[in-house]
């Protein structure tokens, strides 16, 4: 339909050009700038041809998708070691992130601490949790920083990193909040780019499909960005082996809905990346 319209506008265009107006034209045309509202009205239904409409939202994403009742903010670290680095760098993880997660007087909780086994190699993920959201977080690291155990600990990790990154992030309301949980257990961490503007989109199909994915104990925590990667989601689960997740992974397909929520979340992914880690010593998440 489009196509037709552009021919038939192009074409009158076209013809316009090439005829002398005459008295009637005129007369048509200085009746045209009288009726410059009927014209508007016209462009805009032409371009409403080609426009995708958004409707506007009164509130921010992050206030939509959240338990508003709780304020935690979580951090992700992703650390690329040094491969004759790894055991040493475990070793000074394990040596200090449980006494900051022990001591009340810092207000934060470490939620999980992994090395990568399938996907970027040499590589430790940690989770923490600030209950209190970015106030506690700012206490968290002002505090550190007179922390001369903690400082020493940062000089020396550096020494055997090759890179790192991190990105805040909010819970998903619809989602369990992470807890504890004996092992033993693989990890997967499951990260989704997805195109902007499709979060709210995103959280809609995904407060259903969670309920496909319970019954397992699976499910451990989802997340979506706020600083770092924007638009990005992470959906972390606990499985007892590779052979588990396989049987828990294909046993989603034999419930009714599964596969309309993922035939309608795909499209909107830009990117997606999965990790399978295995919980560290220190790891509140076994």
């Amino acid at each position: 339909m489009a196509t037709g319209v552009l021919h038939r506008v192009c074409g009158s265009l076209g013809r316009a050009k090439n005829r002398a107006p005459t008295a009637g034209q005129l007369v048509v045309l200085s009746r045209g700038f009288e009726t410059s509202s009927s014209r508007n009205s016209q462009d805009s239904w032409f371009k409403s041809l080609f426009v995708r409409k958004v409707d506007p939202r009164k509130d921010a994403h992050a206030n939509l998708l959240t338990k508003n009742e709780e304020s935690n903010l979580y951090k992700i670290q992703f650390h690329n070691v040094k491969p004759e680095c790894l055991d040493a760098y475990n070793k000074l993880c394990e040596e200090v992130l449980p006494s900051i997660h022990a001591d009340k007087y810092y207000p934060c909780e470490l939620v999980g601490t992994w090395n990568t086994w399938y996907g970027e190699q040499d590589q430790a993920v940690h989770l923490w949790r600030y209950r209190g959201g970015y106030p506690a977080l700012t206490d968290v690291m002002s505090k550190l920083k007179q922390n001369k155990e903690f400082t020493e600990y940062r000089k020396e990790r550096g020494k055997m990193l090759m890179s790192r990154r991190n990105q805040l992030l909010l819970e998903f309301s619809f989602w369990n909040e992470p807890v504890p949980r004996e092992g033993p257990n693989i990890y997967e961490l499951r990260s989704y780019q997805l195109r902007p503007g499709t979060m709210i989109e995103w959280g809609n199909y995904w407060a259903r499909a969670i309920g496909y994915r319970q019954h397992n104990s699976e499910a451990v925590g989802g997340f979506f960005s706020q600083i770092g990667n924007l638009y990005m989601v992470h959906h972390l689960w606990a499985y007892k082996d590779l052979q588990t997740r396989e049987e828990t992974r294909n046993g989603a397909w034999q419930q009714e809905g599964w596969d309309e929520v993922v035939y309608y979340t795909v499209p909107l992914i830009q990117h997606m990346d999965s990790r399978i880690m295995i919980p560290t010593k220190a790891s509140p998440l076994k």
